[in-house]
């Protein structure tokens, strides 16, 4: 699937017709470019699917990051967002989104910027929902960065090369690491289906998946950010090895730390739960002092 040949699309907002897509992208030359990750969506129905996913009438404000010509945008309006703001760094794409702004004035904010130093404070102190077809460069980054300020966030319905997402998702095995005890220590973490390549523009080497991330009332189980953070690199770094071994380098007796944390020394990190990865966590901060 490409770009959309359709004369153009309803405006359930403003019951008018909004130009296709193909339009607006030869009108701003808007060829994707390889250095900002650029695989633009473009099919109408495979947005629309994605934004109900998101249920976007539930949160006060959508950021949506990456916007590109705006596809998934007009599909968030139509779904009944409140209000969407849209992050774009490449100016091309800002100038065609202000057209899509005209039409929702007060429904569509455009933001030039890097996604990467944008504060979702600045949206307010309602929580929000987040919608992206993330950019493969840098989708693991923004992810962990919203992770810091999750209290913020109502629902997370992101975008991933595949493999990543399997990583989110993992609960055991090859694939399981530090990002899937990261993601799930805070959060419900939910494969809903994979996107070819021939649904974008240009067709990327790889297979997408849509993960919708809802954020728990509370961490899965009790555990310190940081301490977590250095057991899971220590337990994965040297995933092969028995936890006895692999974590010679965090704690000078292994053994004490594994049984304070009620965890078999001959256990390995693809193994163990996120709930052990806490205990393992406090028994460190424990041990550690302060």
């Amino acid at each position: 699937m490409t770009a959309t040949t359709d004369p153009g699309e309803a405006d359930a907002g403003c019951n008018t017709t909004l130009p296709p897509l193909a339009a607006v992208i030869a009108r701003h030359g808007l060829q994707p470019k390889r250095a900002l990750g650029q695989h633009f969506l473009l099919d109408p129905g495979l947005c629309g699917r994605i934004a109900r996913a998101a249920r976007p009438d539930n949160p006060a404000v959508i950021l949506e990051v990456g916007p590109g010509p705006g596809g998934l945008t007009r599909a968030l309006l139509a779904a009944g967002a409140a209000r969407v703001v849209a992050v774009e760094k490449d100016r091309r794409c800002v100038a065609a989104l202000g057209e899509l702004a005209v039409r929702y004035p007060d429904r569509l904010e455009i933001v030039e910027g890097d996604a990467l130093s944008f504060d979702i404070a600045t949206l307010g102190p309602a929580r929000i929902g987040i919608v992206a077809n993330l950019p493969y460069n840098v989708g693991t980054r923004l992810l962990l960065r919203w992770l810091e300020r999750v209290e913020r966030i109502e629902s997370m319905t992101l975008m991933f090369q595949k493999e990543v997402a399997t990583r989110i998702t993992a609960t055991g095995g090859r694939d399981y690491g530090g990002l899937s005890v990261r993601a799930q220590w805070l959060c419900t973490c939910e494969r809903l289906f994979d996107v070819s390549p021939r649904a974008f523009v240009p067709p990327p080497g790889v297979v997408s998946t849509v993960v919708r991330l809802v954020p728990r009332a509370t961490p899965l189980a009790p555990a310190d950010p940081d301490a977590l953070d250095a057991v899971t690199r220590a337990a994965f770094g040297q995933r092969r090895k028995m936890l006895r071994r692999a974590l010679r380098g965090l704690a000078p007796d292994p053994h004490a730390l594994l049984e304070r944390a009620g965890i078999p020394p001959e256990a390995r990190a693809e193994t163990l739960s996120v709930a052990d990865f806490c205990a393992l966590a406090r028994a460190w901060a424990v041990l550690r002092g302060p």
